[in-house]
């Protein structure tokens, strides 16, 4: 069964300095109908106006991943960490028992555009952790590259959850396809662009949820950008 989310569906908050989309509820959007998929629990598209961004704040018990598709963002957390990603660069941070972190764009003239990514942990309590890998563009380009797994496989960056997130560039009459194992599930989501996935045309920020499917088959793309989601 497949069930296919348009991107003007989605929560929306423009708080001028930030204009957000929100796949699933979040903050002051709520959506009995909307609340995640598995363990998949935020999807947010964002875009931050130049030197504005998110001050300081905490969270528990969350897998965060940060995916730039345009612009920098800087990230600093009470970890010790702070570095500054560009596309290409996926920024895993596992807040575990606690962590706090800020996320700003650093540039004083260009917007920075990003996704954020919330998958929640199979365990709890865990210590907290942060890691940043970099994916070029040939490694995504005509399929699907895992970005992130349960156990870093593929160099991917590591969570604490039995999910394994890919990103794909396609364009033209690239295609990629992924397999289901039995009792998993596929949530789509498209980035930028636009691609056919099982038949069914999706534009920018369209979803594509399948369950009980054996294979997805992505294709027909025209400069898109498409992180998927194989989730138990």
């Amino acid at each position: 069964m497949t069930e296919l989310r348009r991107a003007t569906d989605r929560g929306h908050a423009n708080h001028g300095w930030l204009d957000s989309w929100h796949s699933f509820s979040f903050a002051d959007y709520h959506d009995p109908a909307h609340m995640g998929f598995g363990p998949l629990r935020v999807i947010n598209e964002d875009r931050v106006q130049p030197g504005m961004g998110f001050g300081t704040h905490g969270h528990r018990d969350m897998e965060i991943i940060s995916y730039v598709l345009e612009g920098a963002l800087e990230h600093k957390d009470s970890m010790g960490n702070g570095s500054v990603i560009r596309p290409g660069n996926v920024q895993r941070m596992s807040a575990g028992t606690g962590v706090r972190h800020s996320e700003y764009n650093p540039s004083a003239s260009e917007g920075v555009h990003f996704l954020q990514i919330w998958i929640e942990p199979a365990e709890r309590s865990v210590a907290p952790g942060y890691e940043e890998k970099n994916f070029d563009t040939a490694s995504k380009r005509g399929r699907l590259r895992l970005i992130a797994s349960p156990d870093g496989r593929e160099g991917s960056v590591t969570i604490h959850q039995d999910a394994l997130v890919y990103a794909a560039l396609l364009d033209g009459a690239e295609i990629a396809t992924q397999s289901l194992a039995p009792g998993r599930r596929l949530y789509v989501h498209v980035a930028r662009g636009e691609v056919t996935a099982n038949g069914q045309k999706l534009l920018a920020g369209d979803a594509l949820k399948a369950t009980g499917a054996s294979v997805v088959r992505l294709e027909a793309g025209r400069n898109s950008e498409v992180i998927v989601f194989d989730l138990p």
